[in-house]
C-alpha cells in the first residue's frame, strides 16, 4: 500500500514531506479529508442509528466528493471529469 502511495504521489507531482522509499508519508492531507467528512457528515447528519447508516453515508458522500463535487481551483468541475480529461489527452 506505501509503494503504491508513493508511485500515485509521483505520478501525480506531490513531493512527499518526509520518509524514504516505501514508507508512508505524512498523512495530514489524509487527516484532513477526515476531519472534513467528519464534519460534513458524522456530526452533522448524527446521531447514527447503526453501522449500516453510517456505511450508507460515507458511500453517499465519497461518491459526492470524487464524482459531482465542484472544485473551483480547477474550473468548477467535479474531479472525476478534470480526471477524465486528463487520461483522454494523453
Amino acid at each position: 500500500m506505501s509503494i503504491r502511495y508513493t508511485e500515485r504521489l509521483g505520478e501525480s507531482g506531490i513531493q512527499a514531506s518526509v520518509g524514504t522509499t516505501g514508507d508512508s508519508y505524512d498523512n495530514a492531507m489524509a487527516e484532513s479529508i477526515i476531519g472534513l467528512f467528519k464534519t460534513e457528515v458524522i456530526r452533522r447528519r448524527g446521531p447514527w442509528c447503526n453501522l449500516e447508516t453510517v456505511e450508507f453515508a460515507t458511500l453517499e458522500w465519497v461518491d459526492w466528493f470524487n464524482n459531482r463535487r465542484l472544485l473551483e481551483p480547477i474550473g468548477d468541475i467535479p474531479p472525476r471529469e478534470l480526471e477524465e480529461m486528463y487520461y483522454s489527452n494523453l
